[in-house]
């Protein structure tokens, strides 16, 4: 049996500006925007590559806007996709890796791994009402 997640619910203040964040900031693809009435509309945008998708919109949850934190985007160069994102106008942390590798509990150290280790390489962003997102790198690959 497969089971794939195809969609994870962000509880936002405004669902037109996290659009715009979503899809002029980030590049998500829009792939619906329905609003059947004022009471219901769902938004569904998913990242470029992914087989996930988030929605936003009215009506879809009772969670409070920015409660939802540990979202992952894996991306095979964490510097490229820093840079990207902040010349989008992103507010994305410095770049950080866990130090040692082998301890999760232990510290981190500014840049990335130095041997470019799979999911040892992190920056972190938040949507505009809080939902934290962390940028990981895996599958780098030098050119």
């Amino acid at each position: 049996m497969e089971y794939m997640l195809e969609v994870v619910i962000l509880p936002v203040s405004d669902v037109d500006r996290s659009l715009a964040f979503y899809t002029e900031r980030l590049g998500f693809n829009l792939d619906v925007d329905y609003r059947p009435s004022p009471d219901f509309r769902v938004v569904q945008l998913t990242p470029p590559g992914s087989a996930c998708s988030v929605q936003i919109g009215v009506g879809l949850t009772d969670a409070e806007p920015g409660s939802v934190q540990g979202l992952y985007l894996v991306v095979p160069d964490l510097e490229a996709a820093r840079a990207e994102l902040v010349e989008r106008g992103v507010d994305v942390g410095r770049i950080r890796h866990k130090a040692p590798l082998d301890a999760w509990q232990g510290g981190f150290e500014p840049d990335v791994d130095p041997a470019r280790r799979d999911y040892a390489s992190f920056a972190e962003f938040s949507d505009p009402d809080g939902n934290a997102w962390t940028l990981q790198e895996r599958g780098f690959r030098r050119s």
